[in-house]
């Protein structure tokens, strides 16, 4: 997935843009961090055991609020209130995770994020990643490269794991729709946590996504991901030098007018790729025809 020339031509200076969406997610980071110790309105959302409370309303009405005053006429896809209409034929398109990680923040845990991604014509043209508990924002622009939270340049190669590609320490994220019976998340899962050193389940993608971009992890694995998050941090991985294919070993495009079967992925160290790939192409082989989740 990983753009090998710049951004095109647009219609939105993306510089600006990156100062307008890391603002917002700052800002809603703050509300967050005020908040997360206080008591929270908790409630089931959907039919699995997502939830919802009022720190990601109140974070997400922050949000919007900031894009709509910097751009009224874009659409914005946001994880509580769905699709927000723009200006007839408007072709930029946010994507807003004001709380990646509700399910760990309503038991207490601090472990979560908040993510923006600007797409263009379905494709993600930049990508911002803040950490509350820690106060650190990540950004990348496509074609452009990853920043760290000081502004300069995030790169993978910049932190060597010498032995890690036969010990690797991995992420697992998947969709709540995924059932603890899908046979091909329960397959794969527990291939690719035989060849680790430890496997990640930290219910916050984003989380995940900047600890590959760091070289924290060495690699991540998703299935049917869910989109709203998926951008921001895929791009910020991408931009820092992780590889992205396919669970079948195919390209990996990332677009969110794709299908949620279309979307699993496998993003790791270069060097570690063809691994991963292996055992997960394995399962899709045998696996994926009979479900159809990893076409």
């Amino acid at each position: 997935m990983r753009s090998k020339t710049p951004s095109p031509a647009l219609p939105v200076d993306l510089s600006a843009a990156r100062r307008v969406a890391v603002a917002a997610a700052e800002a809603a980071g703050e509300l967050l961090s005020a908040g997360v110790d206080g008591p929270l309105d908790v409630r089931v959302k959907g039919a699995g055991a997502d939830v919802v409370t009022d720190l990601d309303t109140a974070a997400e009405e922050l949000i919007v609020g900031v894009l709509r005053d910097a751009y009224p006429g874009h659409r914005i896809i946001a994880e509580e209130s769905g699709v927000l209409e723009g200006e007839p034929g408007e072709e930029m398109v946010w994507l807003v995770d004001p709380l990646d990680g509700t399910n760990n923040v309503a038991i207490g845990m601090p472990v979560y994020a908040v993510g923006l991604a600007l797409c263009a014509r379905a494709e993600p043209v930049l990508g911002v990643v803040h950490d509350p508990v820690t106060g650190r924002t990540w950004s990348a622009v496509r074609g452009w490269g990853a920043l760290d939270p000081d502004g300069k340049p995030l790169t993978l190669a910049d932190r060597p794991r010498p032995g890690r590609e036969k010990n690797p320490v991995l992420a697992w994220t998947q969709g709540h729709q995924v059932k603890s019976s899908d046979p091909v998340a329960f397959a794969m899962r527990s291939a690719l946590e035989d060849q680790c050193a430890r496997m990640l389940q930290l219910w916050a993608p984003l989380v995940a996504w900047t600890m590959l971009a760091r070289g924290d992890i060495d690699g991540m694995v998703g299935y049917l991901p869910e989109i709203v998050d998926l951008p921001a941090g895929a791009l910020l991985a991408a931009e820092a030098g992780a590889e992205l294919r396919r669970l079948d070993g195919r390209p990996y495009e990332l677009g969110i007018d794709r299908p949620a079967s279309e979307l699993g992925f496998v993003a790791a160290r270069p060097e570690l790729l063809d691994r991963l790939l292996k055992t997960t192409t394995k399962i899709s082989t045998r696996l994926g025809g009979r479900n159809g989740h990893v076409a």
